[in-house]
């Protein structure tokens, strides 16, 4: 028992002795490197006093290289939503298969003929005698503006709808025919309510989208509504109506029906909710 209690005491006092050589080494040793320090600084305190702040300085200003800030995390109703224009295969589709009725679709006793609701191949009412009225009411108030309104193109039968798409097809194919021309049955021209307007003698701009950047195509898109005729296809509502962009095409549908339109920015779809 007495050795052991001898060779704790040993052991303890050893080590006890052991940290003050250590102390000792690590005080030679920053004392070596202040005098190194000061010794390369010409012996100037001052001077290398400033040169550990500088170091200190522009080690704080680096950044980190490998913890990155992240972008702040924000809630969907903070976040700004961006509407995309919709692809041409978003847009209304044909039904493929699809039967020609024998009877045409009224919805609210409105005549409808789109993508998804076709007129009968027998279906020839001729143009509308009341949409040409208004037609020409428009006209006269559009000349005392100085533009000259004409009417192209309007009722369209069957057999004429079915000569004019093929042809188009053949060459263009039939993806891109079907975003604007209606195929057989489905035109709106059929149906004597719709009206290809141009200006008198800017024969360039028919049937082309740079007529809605003309002076009378401005007008016309201002004021169709006053008489009962509404774009039929706007711009940006290819999904909603299954054709592009068409400043050319009028479609007649009563002056009450087309202010709320107008004013709704809308389309006849949205109108009926079909």
């Amino acid at each position: 028992m007495k050795r052991s209690h001898s060779y704790k005491f040993r052991s303890e006092k050893k080590k006890s002795k052991g940290l003050p050589i250590l102390l000792s080494i690590i005080g030679v040793l920053l004392i070596g490197s202040v005098v190194t320090w000061l010794g390369l600084n010409n012996w100037d305190v001052d001077k290398s006093y400033q040169r550990i702040v500088n170091l200190i300085n522009e080690k704080n200003e680096q950044p980190n290289p490998i913890v990155e800030e992240e972008e702040p995390f924000l809630p969907v109703e903070d976040e700004e939503i961006v509407e995309e224009e919709p692809t041409p295969e978003e847009a209304i589709q044909y039904i493929e298969g699809q039967e020609l009725p024998t009877e045409p679709t009224y919805i609210d006793g409105v005549l409808i003929a789109n993508k998804k609701h076709p007129l009968p191949s027998t279906f020839a009412p001729g143009e509308s005698e009341e949409a040409r009225a208004a037609f020409e009411e428009m006209a006269a108030a559009a000349l005392l503006e100085e533009y000259s309104l004409t009417a192209f193109s309007t009722y369209r039968s069957f057999d004429y709808q079915t000569e004019l798409y093929n042809r188009y097809v053949e060459r263009d194919g039939v993806e891109e025919a079907d975003r604007y021309s209606a195929r057989p049955g489905y035109s709106e021209h059929q149906t004597g309510l719709a009206f290809d307007i141009g200006e008198v003698n800017q024969e360039q701009h028919f049937a082309s989208s740079s007529f809605g950047d003309t002076e009378a195509g401005k007008w016309l898109a201002e004021n169709a509504h006053l008489y009962g005729f509404i774009m039929r296809y706007p711009e940006g509502k290819e999904s909603i109506t299954g054709y592009m962009y068409e400043a050319w095409h009028y479609r007649y549908v009563g002056i009450e029906m087309a202010k709320d339109i107008y004013e709704n920015q809308g389309t006849l779809e949205e109108y009926l909710g079909v």
